[in-house]
């Protein structure tokens, strides 16, 4: 089988497999490229309100594949951070569904998505130091926001590998479901994800991620949108809400 990105989509759940099992799901030249159009292409589509990401088999992602950095002479650090932002920017929840080892690379993928659930038992390592490789200032400070400061320089200085209970202690991981727990725990929760006002979601993830030029734009929008409204109606009359905000293209 090619190494390759698959995707599906279910129920308002878009899904992006890291598929490359011959080499524990590493990211090929090729993998790398492909991230930015694909997630455009699923940010567009109204369908979509949430996205999950994750990797074929009993294993997130290794890395990087080295073999292939070289193919089309492109830096291969620029690739992966044109990857990492454009799911950093992905207008819609994203949770990275993490099993097995989520190292270098993987790391860097699961850490630009907004939640991450990992089976109990997953590694995390980010392992630039041993290859003496300078990580990338915005995966670097990502990395901070997340585990802050003294994680993140253990992370990075011994290039070790921790397990899913330590990765929850530091911020790393949100959840770890039992084994064998993770994709119904995932799927149980995207349902909520995309149950809720994407109005709300999308000007939260905008405030979190430290945007601050778009208040009034965020303000306009609820103003200009029945998503409020049929928010304290649906609670008053006790039914699921049917929220119809979409973002604009």
């Amino acid at each position: 089988m090619q190494p390759q990105l698959e995707q599906s989509l279910s129920e308002g759940v878009a899904t992006v497999v890291i598929s490359n099992p011959a080499k524990r799901n590493a990211m090929t030249s090729t993998m790398w490229r492909a991230l930015p159009p694909l997630l455009e292409a699923l940010a567009a589509d109204p369908r979509v309100g949430a996205l999950v990401l994750t990797g074929a088999g009993d294993t997130f992602c290794a890395g990087a594949d080295i073999s292939t950095l070289r193919e089309h002479g492109e830096d291969p650090k620029a690739l992966a951070v044109r990857a990492e932002e454009a799911l950093a920017a992905f207008p819609k929840p994203t949770l990275a569904a993490v099993r097995g080892h989520c190292v270098g690379g993987g790391s860097q993928l699961a850490a630009a998505c907004d939640l991450r659930f990992a089976e109990e038992g997953a590694l995390f390592g980010v392992t630039p130091a041993k290859l003496g490789i300078v990580y990338p200032a915005s995966a670097t400070r990502r990395l901070t926001a997340l585990v802050g400061p003294a994680t993140a320089k253990y992370l990075l200085f011994s290039g070790e590998l921790i397990d899913s209970a330590r990765a929850l202690r530091t911020g790393l991981v949100d959840e770890v479901p039992a084994a064998g727990e993770l994709d119904k725990r995932v799927a149980e929760f995207t349902r909520i994800l995309v149950s809720r006002s994407r109005l709300t979601q999308a000007a939260a993830k905008e405030f979190a991620d430290g945007r601050t030029d778009r208040d009034a734009h965020w303000a306009a929008q609820e103003r200009g949108c029945d998503d409020t409204a049929e928010g304290i109606a649906a609670f008053l009359e006790r039914r699921a809400p049917r929220f119809g905000w979409q973002p604009q293209p």
